[in-house]
């Protein structure tokens, strides 16, 4: 077998190249490399040009380069694969330059290749890839992981591995596994690391985390330009730092971070495949190296542990091109790559494709151009092979070769996250498209379902500082400038917050709780007050708010009610305060009314009440009027006794006894229901007779807007915005007031003489006006709004989430509350008007008691109308069935009914012997008719 390699140098001319490969007796078939025609064609050809470009003194070039020639080496030894034809490599050194780079690319299109690997720069593969558009080549990639290369205009660019797009989502779900929602991103300034920064940016943002500073250094960078960029990344809070460079240069990164103690506990460095690269290129690594990444994450290309990579692993020692004593991740994807161009080809041809290529009519000559724009021959089988290739699918020594839908990526993405501590690397996990982190490899959950897989799991990592604690991500530098905290200018409610001649400036129960919460953080937050306003007027806080989130301001401390237009914009706190908006107006003394004894009872309670006083009353007299003296006598009579005896049960008064089972029964649980009445009766009249009633013509939020009177509110409260933009009230209708003397005096004249009929304001606000003025004024109706007050930060602040952790550790050890009593005065006023209705009891109370007797009552009726059917019956029933017979169907009827009313009206001790005489009558006729007939 017979390898042709020419090496090209960004300075030597075609001529030179073709003389010095005469010299060496190197010739290429006419077919393939002949004189240029327009056409040259080959249908059975022996050698099948393949370029390679790449950096061959770099991590990934030395690493590639023995991979790339002894994947070459294996496919010509294979009779399978292109029988009959040589793959013959052309390879061109970039020598880590765009500049020469792109030279010894154009010389390669020169060549007629049917395929191209490479480039491993992103930078070279967008210049080459408009030249390979062209000339329909395609270009087969194992080291530019830009995701801008993905892109639909590159046609004919294919990757061979793993697009940063998807390693960037594993280092956004990362950071979103362990909380952290800022980092700070270093990269090298070019199409890769730009390209690969902006898809971290955009993965971020889907975990509600970003990039907070952009650290951005040129190739080539000295230690000096590196040293100053990290002193100022050093100054950002973020301590969680992305590492996206190129493995050539990347470890000077650590080394300074090393010198500026960056590399201790509280950091975070994960630094992308890069860093893997360099390492696996070394059999061992010096400790010097090793000792500069102790606990940093890096994310490496996962490659399966099949039986190929085991074979290629076992065959690399003895490669005779080898030229480094190990090999990385991309040495594996160059393997596979001239595989794949290899199984493409032999599919092509089997298929009927031709090797030919012709001029393209877009390329003129000009006149003294140096450029031999002839020499470019388009590859008239370009698109055919293209498709071939993304359509081929095998196992290769990186695992499965084969692209998804769009052409454009292999499928099953994956990468091994690698934690390095000691002197060696450890394996803490993996991520895949379909299971994100897992501590399963991805091969072994492809098949299994989604929701089967252990997602977001990770083994325990070892972070800088020799620490297993998740650090915050988040640390207050110590070098940093102070926080700019502005402070509300109050000219009013100073209790809460205030202009002080002391430092720091500032006092308050805000800015106490606020202290105190600071005093609990584990790091120290250094911190200045602004004040926010001239002192003649209360400011606007929404502007404050506004301010905040706009830079302009670190965070705000102060009365700041959390409602929702703020924090769409800005991050609160937990609330230290509950707050809501109430009604407080002027009230005055209710006058007692004559007819105040009617009022412990509602009117549907008063007529529930009287009705079943009659109908006890009437269903007493029914059970008793058969068998009790007492409850006969003449109709007028008998009506007297129902309604004496109904109401004198009232007051337990009743003369007349019971002497029916029944009518004891319904007494009883009637007099039980007339002793709780009785009761609460009292109790609710002592109430409103002995305690002051106080009245308004407001009752709440709800007659303050059908109103048409004044309504005060404070000024630079949110109370105006939401009375006229939510609740619909007239602007005009609003006056702002400063402090509690106006609020007083707009009060005290009310609206009919240029006052507000009521004023609307937070609870905590009224709260202290109404202890300032004796309790003269009163709340009326219920809060209509709930929220509460905290301190605001600029969006994802890691700060307002650890200030809520501590105001909830104040408020569980008591402290708030302490503060709270220090600055705020415990008198306490009623918080509502004592009304009348409060007092008043409703059938609601006692329909329970009422539906017993009810029952009782049915009950009662009913047993005792059966048992008066059943005598009924017996009674008499020869002289009805006589009497019947001799009258007519209607009459008989009448009869029927006033015999019954006769027979109910008659005592029941007159009853009973004509009932036992008409049952001995029925038993002797019975026995009468049950005799044997006598004999004629």
């Amino acid at each position: 077998m017979k390898v042709f390699w020419i090496r090209r140098s960004g300075h030597l001319v075609k001529t030179r190249v073709m003389l010095f490969a005469l010299l060496f007796g190197i010739w290429m078939p006419l077919g393939v490399i002949g004189v240029p025609k327009n056409i040259t064609t080959s249908s059975n050809p022996k050698v099948l040009n393949v370029g390679v470009l790449f950096t061959f003194d770099s991590v990934i070039g030395r690493s590639a380069q023995p991979a790339i020639l002894a994947a070459v080496d294996d496919v010509n030894a294979d009779n399978h694969i292109l029988p009959g034809t040589k793959l013959n490599l052309i390879l061109h050194d970039t020598n880590c330059s765009g500049f020469f780079g792109t030279m010894e690319a154009l010389q390669l299109m020169e060549d007629e290749v049917v395929a191209a690997i490479g480039p491993q720069s992103s930078g070279i593969a967008h210049v080459i890839s408009h030249v390979i558009n062209e000339l329909h080549i395609p270009l087969l990639s194992f080291g530019a992981t830009d995701p801008a290369l993905s892109a639909q205009q590159y046609q004919y660019f294919v990757r061979t591995t793993q697009s940063d797009y998807f390693q960037m989502n594993a280092i956004a779900d990362m950071v979103d596994k362990f909380g952290w929602k800022e980092v700070v991103a270093i990269f090298v300034d070019d199409d890769n690391g730009r390209s690969g920064i902006s898809a971290l940016s955009d993965a971020l943002a889907k975990k509600r985390a970003k990039i907070s500073y952009k650290a951005a250094f040129p190739s080539g960078s000295s230690i000096s330009t590196i040293s100053d960029l990290l002193v100022s990344v050093n100054m950002m809070e973020s301590r969680v730092y992305v590492v996206h460079v190129n493995p050539d240069t990347g470890l000077s990164v650590f080394s300074i971070a090393k010198k500026l103690q960056m590399m201790g506990s509280g950091y975070v460095w994960i630094a992308t495949d890069w860093l893997p690269s360099f390492l696996d290129s070394f059999e061992t690594n010096s400790p010097d190296v090793m000792n500069q990444l102790q606990g940093v994450v890096a994310f490496r290309h996962h490659t399966p542990d099949g039986n190929l990579k085991k074979n290629f692993i076992s065959k690399w020692r003895n490669l005779k091109y080898k030229k480094s004593p190990n090999f990385n991740s991309y040495a594996l994807h160059a393997y596979d790559s001239v595989w794949l161009v290899a199984r493409a080809l032999d599919t092509f041809l089997k298929e009927g494709g031709n090797i030919s290529f012709s001029n393209d009519p877009k390329l003129r000559e000009n006149n003294g151009s140096m450029f031999q724009l002839k020499s470019f021959k388009v590859f008239n089988g370009g698109e055919q092979l293209l498709q071939t290739i993304k359509r081929t699918n095998f196992t290769g020594v990186s695992g499965q070769i084969q692209f998804g839908d769009d052409g454009k990526h292999l499928i099953h993405p994956a990468y091994d996250i690698l934690n390095i501590g000691g002197t060696g690397i450890r394996r803490i996990g993996y991520w895949s498209n379909y299971s994100g982190l897992s501590t399963i490899a991805p091969e072994n959950l492809y098949a299994k379902p989604l929701n089967a897989s252990p997602n977001n799991h990770l083994y325990s990592v070892i972070w800088p500082g020799e620490t297993s604690t998740t650090p915050r991500g988040w640390v207050f530098p110590h070098s940093g400038k102070p926080l700019q905290i502005v402070v509300p200018n109050r000219v009013s409610y100073k209790a809460f917050v205030s202009k002080d001649k002391n430092p720091p400036g500032v006092k308050g129960y805000c800015i106490d709780v606020f202290e105190a919460a600071i005093n609990l953080l584990p790091y120290p937050v250094p911190h200045t007050y602004i004040l926010y306003g001239d002192g003649k007027d209360t400011p606007e806080y929404s502007n404050l708010v506004y301010e905040v989130s706009q830079n302009k301001y670190d965070a705000a401390v102060g009365d700041i009610t959390i409602v929702t237009n703020r924090t769409k914009i800005v991050d609160f706190t937990q609330p230290f305060m509950e707050s809501g908006l109430v009604v407080v107006t002027v009230v005055k003394e209710e006058k007692s009314s004559p007819w105040a004894f009617l009022r412990p009872f509602t009117i549907q309670m008063w007529a529930v009440t009287a009705i079943f006083f009659i109908f006890v009353g009437a269903v007493v007299w029914i059970l008793e009027h058969r068998t009790n003296e007492e409850f006969r006598g003449p109709p007028r009579q008998q009506l007297i006794t129902i309604f004496w005896f109904s109401f004198s049960t009232m007051f337990f008064s009743h003369k007349e006894n019971t002497v029916s089972t029944l009518g004891r029964l319904v007494l009883i649980i009637w007099l039980f229901v007339v002793l709780i009445i009785n009761s609460s009766y009292t109790a609710s009249l002592t109430s409103i007779l002995t305690v002051q009633q106080l009245t308004s013509n407001i009752k709440g939020i709800d007659s303050l807007i059908s109103s048409t009177d004044a309504i005060g509110v404070q000024e630079g409260s949110f109370a105006l915005k939401y009375l006229i933009d939510d609740l619909g009230i007239a602007a005009s209708r609003i006056i702002k007031l400063k402090d509690q003397e106006e609020y007083a005096d707009a009060l005290r004249h009310g609206a009919e003489d240029g006052g507000v009929a009521a004023i609307v304001d937070e609870l905590p606000y009224v709260e202290l006006f109404l202890a300032g003025t004796n309790c003269m004024y009163r709340i009326v109706g219920e809060e209509f709004t709930k929220s509460g007050w905290g301190f605001a930060f600029q969006r994802d602040s890691p700060l307002a989430v650890d200030l809520s952790t501590a105001i909830l550790q104040l408020s569980e050890n008591g402290d708030l509350q302490k503060i709270h009593d220090k600055w705020l005065s415990r008198t306490e006023c009623s918080t509502n008007l004592n009304q009348v209705d409060v007092n008043q009891l409703s059938l609601s109370s006692f329909w329970g008691l009422f539906l017993i007797c009810g029952i009782a009552c049915f009950v009662a009726l009913s047993v005792f109308f059966f048992r008066l059917l059943s005598q009924y019956r017996r009674f008499s029933p020869e002289t009805q069935s006589e009497v019947e017979e001799m009258e007519p169907v209607r009459t008989r009827r009448l009869s029927r009914t006033t015999s019954f009313m006769n027979f109910v009206d008659k005592k029941e001790a007159e009853v009973k012997p004509k009932l036992k005489r008409s049952s001995d009558n029925k038993q002797v006729s019975q026995s009468s008719g049950s005799l044997p007939a006598s004999p004629p």
